[in-house]
């Protein structure tokens, strides 16, 4: 398949997961484009024009032309310039990859990543939280989290990338769309009434059984095996950890378990503080997952051949469970 197919489906299926409904999505996304129609010549220079039909900004075509010919995919959660000369010295031993792609993002996708969270205002308004406060609340932590990348030297492997010459992109917020979605819908299901239940229905899940082999399986955070649930939330998408004063309002919103892919500790300070039980699922087996699910999606009809590195295993599904 060509380049621009693999993104556009990886794009695709983030947006059917989104928690936010594709209809809200594509409000957002006529939002950008009459934001975009009153910008001078000027601004619209520098403008990402790829936010007017890709709703994240955590996900791009780094390097690479999008009619590039794709067969072959080093994939990875993490690709640096390590990962890329490893593709390069692989390419020298007569292996052959077309594409590097990884979850996590990096250069202008890593940088803008306090973009894509202001989807989680949305997600905390559909639990019950004034849609005013949410607002409040991410706008103050996707201001923090900007601060915090801008000092960052964040093009280093889309410049390895392109001097070795090989095609780049990395895949965050739609994979993590569809962790979250998968898992929620599972705890919707089967409505555990324990966080031993909880940790057993993750159990469940290939990605998280690799996880625990390696010594980094789900685990109770906050609360006890013993610990009722209450309502369950899975909160594993929307660019990074949102702002810490969330817990109070999701607390008072009835929520009474969250489960997530991995916790500041100062963040787990407050989530304590107002009594919920937290379960970390891990960090890299939910990224597996997210990203497993994409790819199901991304190889319907044209398998390619996944070569893993930087933490990844390929497990495929069955559309059915990845829809």
């Amino acid at each position: 398949m060509k380049l621009k197919d693999l993104y556009s489906k990886a794009v695709d299926k983030g947006i059917e997961r989104d928690p936010r409904t594709r209809k809200a999505v594509e409000a957002n996304l006529k939002k950008t484009a009459k934001e975009y129609d009153k910008l001078s010549k000027a601004e619209k220079e520098y403008f990402d024009n790829e936010s007017l039909t890709n709703p994240y900004a955590d996900t791009r075509i780094l390097f690479g032309g999008e009619e590039t010919e794709i067969n072959s995919v080093l994939v990875g959660i993490d690709i640096d310039a390590g990962e890329l000369l490893l593709a390069d010295r692989l390419r020298q031993t007569g292996r052959s990859i077309d594409l590097c792609l990884a979850h996590h993002p990096a250069g202008s996708a890593l940088v803008n990543l306090h973009e894509v969270m202001k989807m989680q205002a949305d997600i905390l308004a559909a639990l019950g939280i004034p849609i005013n406060v949410a607002d409040a609340l991410l706008d103050e932590r996707a201001k923090e989290v900007e601060r915090k990348l801008m000092p960052l030297n964040h093009n280093r492997a889309v410049d390895a990338a392109r001097l070795l010459n090989i095609p780049f992109v990395c895949i965050h917020t739609p994979a993590d769309n569809c962790v979250a979605m998968f898992l929620q819908g599972i705890f919707d299901k089967e409505k555990p009434q324990y966080l031993s239940d909880v940790i057993d229905i993750l159990m469940e899940v290939p990605e998280y059984k690799i996880s625990k082999m390696s010594q980094n399986g789900p685990k109770i955070l906050l609360g006890s095996r013993d610990s009722r649930t209450g309502k369950v939330f899975v909160d594993m998408t929307g660019g990074t950890s949102g702002n810490k004063r969330s817990f109070e309002k999701l607390s008072q919103a009835g929520v009474g378990t969250v489960v997530t892919m991995h916790m500041s500790e100062e963040h787990r300070k407050e989530a304590k503080k107002h009594m919920l039980n937290v379960v970390i699922a891990g960090h890299i087996g939910s990224d597996n997952l997210g990203l497993n699910i994409i790819l199901d999606e991304i190889e319907n009809g044209e398998p390619l051949n996944i070569i893993e590195c930087s933490g990844f295993k390929r497990i495929r599904r069955g559309k059915e469970a990845s829809s």
